[in-house]
């Protein structure tokens, strides 16, 4: 089973032996992978679509591994047992979702030793809720595919899990820019280039509604220098 980068990526970052849960598996492909190269014991591969399920069940039987890996029609985390799967996995979904299905599976999330989250969007809101509900992020990392840009963040329960001391850190990750990776310099000047344009259209036209809007640009343009800063 070969995987796209992003979902390679995903994979990649599952401890090995832990058993896993895929939230959202869609057609499987990392279900496959972590059973076909040895990585999971055993994977539940869970979707809230029943098309995808079937598909999904398809391509699991095709390779033999019906007994390894479970299919289940579930909302979220709804039809998993507490000490079920030491590894949630969620990729491919927006943010706001993605913290949902952890509030509403908190009975499973509560359980297991690690999330392995990729979320499409509101990102900082994902890590702010990982903090608030005890869990510190370990590794993180941003790659680019097609020309989209993907954040991968692994966290684990954490008794003495604090709050990052700069709002620029939940905005573009604190370690990525203490660490300063490469792929997401190239997203940050990207976003800077971006976000000074639509500056530029937004000064051409002053009304309260783009006032309003041109304030929150120049606040996100303040966040990309300072992370910026961490490349000099």
């Amino acid at each position: 089973m070969e995987l796209s980068k992003r979902l390679q990526a995903v994979a990649d970052s599952v401890t090995p032996g832990n058993r896993v849960a895929d939230v959202g598996c869609d057609h499987a492909y990392i279900s496959i992978y972590l059973i076909e190269h040895g990585i999971s014991t055993k994977v539940v591969a869970m979707d809230v679509n029943r098309g995808p399920l079937e598909r999904a069940k398809e391509n699991i039987d095709r390779k033999g591994y019906g007994s390894r890996i479970q299919v289940r029609l579930s909302n979220g985390l709804e039809k998993l047992e507490p000490d079920e799967a030491d590894s949630i996995l969620i990729a491919g979904m927006g943010g706001a979702l993605v913290i949902r299905i952890l509030e509403e599976g908190s009975h499973a999330v509560r359980q297991c030793k690690e999330l392995i989250l990729q979320p499409q969007s509101e990102i900082p809101l994902v890590r702010k809720y990982l903090h608030e509900i005890g869990f510190a992020i370990i590794e993180e990392q941003m790659l680019e595919e097609d020309g989209k840009y993907y954040d991968i963040i692994k966290a684990v329960h954490s008794l003495g899990s604090k709050p990052y001391e700069k709002e620029v850190f939940y905005q573009y990750g604190k370690l990525l820019l203490e660490g300063q990776d490469l792929v997401t310099k190239q997203y940050l000047l990207r976003e800077k280039r971006l976000k000074g344009q639509v500056m530029e259209e937004l000064n051409k036209n002053l009304t309260e509604n783009t006032r309003k809007r041109l304030s929150q640009v120049e606040q996100e343009m303040n966040y990309i220098d300072e992370s910026l800063l961490y490349y000099k």
